[in-house]
């Protein structure tokens, strides 16, 4: 059905609202808008379905949102009568339209018979995937678009060990929405579902678990309290669900002084003090360092609006306050986190760091220098849940932590998605533990540079909206695969890793097989340099392609300089500008 079928369709449909209607009447003369809002259905992928509210096909709406509930309802019921009566705990952030959308969820799955678990007001990400666990419940669903444009909201899936759902559950869902038509989908009246017990409203003691739960992942409770009279750090949520649980633990676990972001501690879908509630960017924290300037201040925390992921910025020797990348904040983590367990004599001998195939080569050397394994996974914190799922089942190893370089951590197996509250917690009990001998952050990374080498790495993405973006992402890719890539900055491409083809091609042109790992979308090039990589992969829920890059030299600034050469020629190269 061409994009003006679809425009017609749903401007006749009896189901649309009147405020739906007079929506798509005020794009009808605009052709290229009405190509970008029908040429296609939203799609829904692994990591569920993201995209820019409003009326179509391709926008996000109660409409397609309902028929997502219908789907997760389908494959609820297909596992029995015992999944729908465990049920599916709904959580949703402070997003435009979250809470609408939680409820909209809440009342189709209700009138497919499952039983629902409705959070009473915003969570974090990491407390709906502790809940599903806690419960027992069959799935959960998360209205959130992380760390997107407020333009933005999404639909994420779960599974009942609280890991987002694997392949095989994904396809039945899809099949269960491509069954039914988006305006047929049945739904219950709210408060009678409410009424009749369908619908239960989850209240404060699931946090409370959770708060406790996390507070026992502490490794140096006695360095919060030695430095707690004279210890400052700034936090914000960025207009987020983090605002209650990070506050909450960091009071819990002796800080007394967090200074909080007053301005960005509100419940706005909107994000009025920032382009994009993104801590991944240096002006999310424009506000916050300001703060910690006037207060003396060691380390700003800032979380997303479903708070899972979390960007810090730090104090340098000349007392400039510098972002830290998430590579950068991983490899602290890491090292702290095996150090202080070495240090109490419980690093277990099976212990494993977990990271995606994009993140930095810097915690494999850390780890490898106390004796504990890393594994690489695919891009998205569903494969490390994945891996520490396995885990339990299996008992063969001890999981520590698990991260990705987008800022994304988690340290205890309470949950199998990223914890920015879990994270924070743990970043601020560092940043006093080296207090404590007398080091800021920042001197401890680089302490770590010093004795692991000067690792860096760089994301760059590059937007391309609309259905001629998705067109032109598509024959990237298809040329780098149809004409690889000879050479890059003089360096000659030495290996590369088709994770889509599963292959590995060396430069010779002798392919042997990739094992291990699902087939995925993602080119990776090593260079003969030995040391630099990088990656070109899609983003699974922007229309972006993203190039990775990494590599490692005698000064950070020298690494830095060789990536940023290596940029300019595969954006010449690749036709990336």
């Amino acid at each position: 059905m061409g994009y003006m079928e679809n425009y017609e369709k749903w401007l006749a449909s009896d189901v649309l609202d009147n405020a739906a209607k007079e929506e798509l009447m005020s794009v009808k003369d605009d052709a290229k808008e009405l190509e970008d809002r029908f040429y296609r259905d939203l799609e829904f992928g692994t990591a569920g379905m993201r995209g820019v509210l409003g009326i179509g096909t391709n926008r996000l709406n109660i409409y397609n949102v309902r028929q997502a509930s219908h789907g997760v309802a389908e494959y609820v019921n297909k596992e029995g009568a015992e999944a729908a009566a465990k049920g599916v705990l709904i959580g949703y952030d402070t997003r435009i339209m979250s809470k609408e959308f939680a409820r909209e969820s809440a009342k189709v799955l209700a009138k497919a018979g499952v039983k629902v678990y409705l959070f009473d007001t915003v969570h974090s990400v990491p407390e709906v995937s502790f809940g599903i666990r806690e419960l027992g419940c069959a799935a959960g669903v998360m209205i959130t678009a992380s760390h997107n444009p407020k333009e933005y909201n999404g639909y994420k899936v779960y599974g009942p060990d609280g890991g987002q759902l694997p392949p095989e559950a994904v396809q039945t869902v899809i099949d269960a929405m491509n069954a039914i038509d988006i305006f047929s989908v049945e739904y219950a009246d709210f408060d009678e579902a409410k009424a009749a017990g369908t619908i239960e409203i989850v209240g404060p003691a699931l946090n409370e678990k959770f708060l406790e739960t996390v507070q026992t992942q502490q490794l140096n409770p006695g360095a919060v309290k030695e430095v707690a009279d004279t210890f400052k750090l700034v936090y914000t949520p960025l207009h987020g669900t983090g605002s209650r649980p990070v506050k909450e633990i960091l009071k819990r676990i002796g800080f007394k002084n967090v200074l909080v972001v007053k301005e960005q501690d509100t419940e706005d879908g909107t994000f009025p003090t920032v382009k994009s509630p993104n801590p991944e960017n240096k002006e999310a924290f424009t506000i916050a360092i300001d703060i910690a300037k006037e207060n003396d201040v060691d380390v700003i925390i800032g979380t997303d609006p479903d708070c899972d992921r979390v960007g810090i910025v730090v104090r340098d020797a000349d007392g400039v306050y510098r972002t830290l990348t998430g590579n950068q904040t991983g490899a602290l983590l890491v090292e702290y986190i095996l150090r202080s367990r070495k240090e109490q004599d419980n690093l277990p001998a099976n212990g494993v760091v977990i990271k995606t195939i994009v993140t930095t080569e810097l915690a494999a050397a850390i780890a490898k220098s106390y004796g504990i394994e890393v594994m690489n996974v695919l891009t998205g914190f569903k494969y490390i849940g994945e891996k520490m799922t396995e885990f339990a089942e299996k008992k063969n190893h001890t999981y520590l932590i698990g991260f990705e370089e987008s800022y994304g951590y988690l340290v205890g197996n309470h949950a199998r998605d990223k914890d920015a509250v879990v994270a924070s917690m743990l970043i601020a009990e560092m940043a006093a533990y080296y207090k404590t001998k007398g080091k800021s952050l920042y001197e401890a990374l680089q302490d770590i540079y010093k004795k692991y080498g000067y690792y860096a790495e760089k994301t760059m993405s590059y937007t391309m909206p609309g259905k001629d973006g998705m067109e032109r992402m598509a024959a990237i890719l298809t040329g780098l695969r149809e004409n690889p890539p000879v050479s890059v900055n003089g360096l000659d491409v030495v290996k590369t890793t088709d994770y889509s083809a599963q292959t590995i091609t060396d430069k010779d042109g002798n392919v042997s097989p990739l094992t291990g790992l699902p087939k995925s979308n993602v080119l990776r090039y090593d260079l003969s340099d030995g040391k630099s990589y990088f990656i070109v992969r899609p983003s699974g829920t922007e229309p972006k392609i993203k190039l990775y890059l990494g590599t490692y030299a005698d000064s950070f600034d020298e690494a830095m300089a060789l990536i940023d050469d290596i940029i300019a020629d595969c954006v010449k190269q690749f036709g990336l500008a």
